[in-house]
């Protein structure tokens, strides 16, 4: 092992070796990779996960975080991925008890600081890797590889596949679950710090302690519990120096002294092994049962691979996906936030030329498996295996291998096998140094490896600051990936760009037919533009392909409705709301299709249901307060009008809507109260103004309604109403003169 540490001499300077020093540089640069991200917006899945997922509000029960999954919806759902990851939650949920809402910036923070504090422990975990498991007589672990633990760590805290990990808030489940692998990993490594490495000896608690570090992993994000193989791993080969070869052999030539090798009498070793067994296998029982002890369901446009019919065509994908996964690790420049729907085609042949992807990722594993098993140097081989495993045991949850997995590459599970590339990597130069003439060059290439990467982090990072440069990134890499093209689409659609929005939803439902949320969208769009026609077909094609997709039956009947096809508007809604039961904004719709009807009483019980669901719902509220006043029901819209402001209290629109009804009712005092309220929170609303002339007009105070009708005008020149209702004063305060005079 000093053979290598010194082959870094010339890479690494002797002042930055001191653990303090060097844990500081890798600290640092960990910061300024991603610094750029602090200030970011909540973009892409933040919204579900944090915005929209009510498990971070003070009013719902703690209790609930332990049977929701990760978006906010039960596990028991159909509709839930499974995601069952409560620790990550509850951290978003302190995030927001703390600062007082959704203030992205306390968000991304934590993130950054969590990614510089696990390439800070990365140096301890390195340390132990390359140099072994040695401790002074205190009980003082020895670091006896402090520089390829520095340059190995160095390489992980400037990785730019972290940028998803790093700067989006989401992320936090990975950075959560690769900081409690680490510490089960160091607790394990504990376990031999009082016995002196002896034979068979440990400390039990450690290994139960590193067993339970391993279950909160796993309750942060699902590849934590991967820790406790590894950990058995590092127990066989650095605690029980078990040599592969040498038992293989044995047991091929039928050595009698097999059945004498040291590790198969250990009796303390196959003790650690049953805990960890055991520990594993009874944390994912209990997960299994928690989750429903069904598996969660995905589409073929999630993993089409998975859903291929053959298995040979399944497995010729799966294996140019793990190339995929390489290639990101070993070039880092083409990254992409979401690599579903297109954006990788399927291999159908064995003619494609990229079958030769799997081929290359196999011949270099098959050559570094010959080296960790069959090399004379017990270093190198323990160096390469616990490479290997590092780099190969964390990514099994996401290789498909156990189970479907709900995407085809994420950059966001890299997070830790990064860690095993890292160190393959650190391995590759010191051996590329040990046997070249030329250091200085092997210097270089590191350094230049090293500022390019961090450069990388940095822009990837401003790119993830907002979703229009996130997206749009995403469009040189993944020009076939539909769900780009939606959400450039969509992100153009919220600023009002309609006709830009217009040209990419098109082309996500020209990448992909079945594409139900794009025509949706682009069917909203249309029917704003009163492009009704078109706007139907698309959302009678989504529901077709969908039925049970409750949110485009609601808007097709939306469409009919304005087409004056009440009755299948009408079906329309009863199917969107047999879909999904809880939808208040389709209840409200169908209110107002029972309006236009004359339905009054349909109406009223439909708004009735959305307020009930929601009772936020403004429209709703309104509505029915102005139905009521319309047909001449005031004391009943009175009572709605209260009823509504006590439960949103600063909606300046109901103000207004109660306002109108007390005038009628002649309490004008109390009118005229909070008319003024509704003004002062939104002072430009033209109809404001003029109704509150109307009631100084009824009331009597001529000149106060003379200065409102003037404002309201001033606001909206075109208002005939008040224009009317304008000259009517005007004359009547000429004639008040003329009687003066």
């Amino acid at each position: 092992m000093a053979e290598l540490d010194a082959s870094l001499d010339h890479i690494i300077p002797s002042s930055v070796l001191p653990p303090f020093w060097a844990k500081l540089v890798v600290g640092f640069v960990s910061l300024v990779c991603f610094a750029r991200s602090y200030d970011g917006d909540f973009v892409f899945d933040d919204s579900e996960a944090i915005i929209n997922n009510k498990d971070l509000q003070a009013e719902t029960p703690l209790g609930d975080l332990w049977h929701h999954d990760f978006w906010g919806s039960r596990l028991s759902s159909n509709t839930s991925h499974k995601s069952y990851r409560p620790l990550t939650i509850l951290t978003f949920r302190i995030n927001y008890y703390l600062c007082g809402g959704f203030h992205p910036v306390s968000f991304h923070v934590i993130n950054i600081l969590l990614h510089g504090g696990i390439s800070v422990l990365m140096v301890d975990v390195f340390s132990v890797l390359f140099g072994g498991l040695q401790y002074t007589r205190k009980g003082r672990r020895l670091n006896l590889a402090p520089r390829s633990s520095l340059l190995a760590a160095l390489l992980f805290a400037a990785h730019p596949v972290h940028t998803e990990c790093v700067a989006g808030v989401v992320g936090r489940a990975d950075l959560l679950g690769a900081l409690f692998f680490l510490l089960s990993f160091l607790g394990y490594c504990k376990a031999f710090r009082e016995t002196g490495n002896k034979e068979g000896t440990h400390s039990t608690f450690w290994v139960l302690l590193s067993i339970l570090l391993g279950a909160v992993a796993m309750l942060c994000k699902e590849q934590g519990i991967t820790v406790l193989g590894l950990n058995a791993v590092f127990d066989i080969l650095v605690i029980g120096k078990l040599n592969v070869l040498e038992m293989v052999q044995k047991a091929l030539h039928k050595d009698k002294s097999f059945e004498n090798i040291a590790v198969l009498r250990n009796g303390g070793l196959l003790f650690r092994m049953a805990l960890l067994a055991s520990g594993g296998a009874g944390v994912l029982y209990v997960r299994w049962k928690i989750m429903g002890t069904g598996p969660p369901a995905f589409t073929e446009v999630d993993n089409p691979a998975s859903f291929a019919d053959s298995v040979l065509v399944r497995a010729i994908n799966y294996n140019y996906y793990y190339s995929l996964n390489a290639w990101l690790l070993l070039c880092p420049w083409w990254l992409c936030f979401d690599w579903s729907m297109g954006c990788i085609p399927l291999i159908k042949s064995a003619g494609d030329w990229r079958v030769t992807a799997p081929v290359a990722l196999w011949l270099c594993l098959i050559g570094l498996i010959c080296q960790a098993l069959c090399s004379e140097d017990s270093h190198r081989r323990r160096i390469l295996t616990l490479g290997l495993g590092f780099l190969i045991i964390p990514f099994l949850p996401a290789s498909n291998l156990f189970f479907r997995v709900g995407f085809v590459v994420a950059e966001r599970v890299l997070y830790l096998p990064s860690a095993g590339y890292c160190m393959l990597l650190t391995f590759g130069f010191g051996a590329l140094s040990k046997h070249t003439k030329k250091k200085k060059l092997i210097a270089a290439v590191v350094l230049g490896i090293l500022f390019i990467n961090m450069l990388r982090c940095m822009i990837r990072s401003g790119e993830w600051r907002n979703e229009e440069q996130l997206f749009r990134s995403a469009l040189s890499v993944c020009p076939l990936n539909a769900k780009v093209h939606y959400n450039v689409g969509k992100n153009l659609a919220d600023k009002g760009s309609q006709t830009a929005a217009i040209r990419y939803y098109r082309e996500a439902v020209r990448l992909n037919p079945k594409y139900v949320h794009a025509m949706n969208n682009l069917g909203n769009i249309l029917k704003e533009r009163n492009e009704l026609q078109e706007a139907e077909e698309l959302l009678s094609l989504a529901v077709q392909i969908q039925p049970d997709f409750a949110a485009a039956w609601m808007n097709l009947g939306i469409v009919q409705n304005s087409l004056k096809r009440f009755e299948a508007a009408e079906r329309s809604y009863r199917t969107a709301i047999k879909h999904r039961r809880k939808y208040p904004d389709c209840y409200y719709n169908l209110g107002r299709l029972y309006a236009d009807l004359n339905r009054h009483v349909d109406a009223l019980n439909a708004w009735r249901n959305a307020t009930v669901l929601k009772p936020e719902h403004s429209l709703a509220w309104n509505n029915m307060i102005i139905l009521l006043d319309n047909t001449g029901n005031l004391a009943q819209a009175e009572a709605v009008g209260r009823e509504a402001l006590e439960l949103i209290p600063n909606d300046h629109s109901l103000m207004f809507s109660l306002a109108n009804v007390l005038g009628k009712s002649q309490k004008y005092k109390e009118s005229e109260a909070l008319f003024l309220k509704a003004i002062k929170a939104h002072p430009n609303a033209a109809s404001y103004h003029g109704n509150l002339a109307v009631l100084y007009h009824r009331w009597g105070h001529l000149d106060l309604a003379k200065k409102h009708y003037e404002i309201s005008l001033q606001l909206d020149p075109t208002a005939s109403g008040t224009k009317e209702n304008y000259g009517l004063l005007r004359r009547k305060l000429e004639q008040m003169q003329k009687k003066d005079v």
